[in-house]
């Protein structure tokens, strides 16, 4: 069997400040730094997600080289505007004419305007739509450029889910594809049988609907004359998932149902470990995934836990992206969107048509795991994603 390597990436990203603005360089190698990380490259291949810099004009010129927007599947293109920016006519021309390029490409390639001083919101430069990093004053550079992270990869997951949309519809135009499409939503698993899970669930769900994102929060959400178990079980299959730790989380039945449901549908997720003293048990199936500790009385690290938690829905749509383009898949081949482990390899024997072989991204796991699996799933073949693509392109 073959397969084809997409030539193009999925998403390629541009970052644009005034090489008078300073600070542009450092907030351009921390999206760099970011972007391509280990953490990215294994579910998209290569070097992760190419990152790309305008700054510096060529010799003799006033403004940066033109950006190709040919060059990858979908764009993404940052623009760092300050005063500087919105004082230098030339660079805010360049601006224009490079957002009437990406216009022409109808949703493929977008431009992220990022509000750094209200300059540029001021003088009709930048919309109000825009990334406000003025408004961030309250808070360190880390924090600032988290914020940053999680706004960006946010925009950056619907891009790529109308692309993936375009490549399941494609007789369907640019503009009719936004009826196919919605919003990340996040679902909240958490214990209402102790003090802190429902407290620290809706802060939660306060800061993701002022970040923009939907939540679901099963005491609002459910519409009236639906089966509770039904609704929720089907919110789990669809959504990013954060399960609130807390100590009582693993005692009750259903946080420990939505939890297995999240594994066995594969959904991004994120534990944000909110143990204040003893969790009696430590269910055993939320692990193999991001866990991040947040004390459940000070409750200062949502922000952390979301940006992880939109780290794992981008990485779900690239490899999503990846696992789509190889041109020739096996009927008995499956992919998983992270590491294998037994609660998900044991739903595989049952599955019709059975797969015999797993791939799974990098890196590959242990001979010791290995060792395991074999004897919980004999004759399923794991296999990393360079693993697999080695013996499908000999």
């Amino acid at each position: 069997m073959k397969t084809a390597v997409p030539t193009k990436p999925f998403l390629a990203i541009y970052v644009a400040w005034h090489p008078e603005f300073e600070y542009g360089e450092k907030i351009a190698l921390a999206l760099f730094e970011h972007y391509r990380r280990n953490l990215v490259q294994n579910v998209a291949g290569g070097s992760g997600i190419p990152v790309m810099y305008r700054s510096k004009p060529p010799e003799g010129a006033t403004v940066p080289i033109d950006i190709d927007l040919d060059s990858a599947e979908t764009f993404a293109v940052v623009l760092l505007i300050d005063k500087k920016w919105t004082d230098d006519d030339k660079w805010v021309s360049w601006a224009k004419r490079i957002s009437d390029e990406a216009d022409k490409t109808g949703l493929r390639a977008l431009v992220f305007p990022v509000a750094i001083d209200g300059s540029g919101i001021e003088k009709g430069v930048v919309p109000e739509q825009a990334v406000r990093w003025d408004r961030w004053s309250d808070v360190n550079d880390e924090v600032k450029r988290r914020r940053l992270f999680t706004a960006l990869s946010y925009e950056f997951c619907r891009m790529l889910r109308r692309y993936l949309e375009h490549l399941e519809r494609p007789e369907v135009s640019g503009d009719d594809l936004l009826k196919f499409l919605r919003r990340v939503e996040v679902f909240l698993s958490h214990s209402k049988h102790d003090e802190d899970g429902s407290a620290i669930a809706l802060q939660f769900r306060q800061f993701v609907q002022d970040a923009g994102y939907d939540a679901f929060f099963d005491v609002f959400n459910i519409p009236i004359g639906l089966r509770f178990n039904r609704v929720l079980l089907e919110k789990v299959r669809v959504s990013a998932v954060v399960a609130i730790h807390t100590d009582t989380y693993s005692t009750r039945e259903w946080c420990r149902r939505e939890m297995i449901e999240a594994k066995l549908f594969n959904v991004p997720l994120v534990i944000a470990n909110c143990i204040k003293d003893t969790d009696e048990r430590g269910f055993p199936y939320m692990a193999n995934v991001p866990i991040v500790r947040m004390d459940p009385e000070k409750r200062d690290r949502i922000d952390v836990v979301v940006a992880r938690l939109m780290d794992e829905v981008l990485k779900d749509f690239l490899w999503r992206c990846r696992v789509k383009l190889f041109a020739a898949v096996g009927a008995n081949v499956s992919f998983l969107p992270r590491p294998p482990e037994l609660i998900v390899l044991t739903a595989m024997k049952s599955r019709t048509p059975p797969s015999d072989t797993l791939v799974y991204p990098d890196p590959p796991i242990g001979a010791e795991e290995l060792s395991l699996f074999e004897k919980a799933a004999p004759g399923i073949k794991l296999l990393s994603a360079t693993e697999w693509l080695a013996g499908a392109e000999s």
